[in-house]
């Protein structure tokens, strides 16, 4: 599984699961290929996709 962080750009377009510090599905947002990845609202929370 691929980890992302805010402000990358998306390899893929699809639904990016957001995860925090703890390693819990906190959210999912959509990102398109090539758009950056938007931030989140807790600290340390990274993205991924499969």
């Amino acid at each position: 599984m691929k980890q992302l962080k805010s402000g990358q750009i998306a390899p893929k377009s699809g639904t990016y699961q957001v995860i925090d510090e703890q390693g819990n599905n906190i959210g999912s947002v959509q990102v398109q290929k090539g758009n950056r990845i938007p931030p989140t609202q807790q600290p340390g929370a990274h993205f991924e996709i499969e």
